[in-house]
């Protein structure tokens, strides 16, 4: 169905049978339920240290798992946050944290695999965009700075393609 036919269909309903159907597909579908969760009440902050919390399971699992550092958890994490809606500033501070978190696992971890560098990198090369994208490059620019250095101190083996993206951060 076009975008164009909804519309139509949706100008032909009476209000109670609008409502009767956004209720219907609020009980049915858990996105609906919490796209309307998040809009009525939107507790970014709560949304954040939960987020902040599966990302770091992924580095430091409890008990005695192996950890699995899986980026695409993180990747999940935000893209779900933009889908929401929820503040550019929350999801740069997400996106940060993800990369933090896995250069403590780093450094605590000598088998840093090209693989696991060069999928940092991404993430990376994403929040440099997203925070210049959305003007955030002063409230952000030492963090930024810290994860480059760190990349140099850790020796990964792509730290010069870190290095490439600081024009804006310096």
């Amino acid at each position: 169905m076009s975008k164009k036919a909804l519309k139509e269909y949706l100008n032909s309903l009476k209000k109670q049978e609008l409502e009767k159907q956004i209720l219907d597909l609020y009980q049915r579908f858990d996105d609906v339920r919490i796209f309307y969760n998040f809009i009525f009440n939107p507790r970014e902050d709560k949304l954040l240290g939960e987020a902040k919390f599966k990302i770091s399971k992924e580095y430091f699992p409890p008990g005695k798992r192996k950890p699995k550092a899986r980026r695409s958890i993180a990747h999940k994490q935000i893209k779900h946050f933009i889908t929401l809606g929820v503040d550019a500033h929350v999801v740069a501070e997400l996106m940060i944290f993800n990369i933090e978190i896995a250069q403590v696992y780093s450094t605590n971890n000598s088998r840093n695999t090209e693989a696991f560098t060069k999928s940092m990198f991404r993430s990376f090369e994403q929040v440099v965009n997203y925070i210049i994208q959305n003007g955030l490059t002063g409230e952000f620019a030492e963090r930024i700075l810290k994860i480059r250095a760190e990349t140099k101190i850790q020796e990964w083996s792509n730290s010069e393609r870190f290095e490439s993206l600081m024009d804006c951060f310096e």
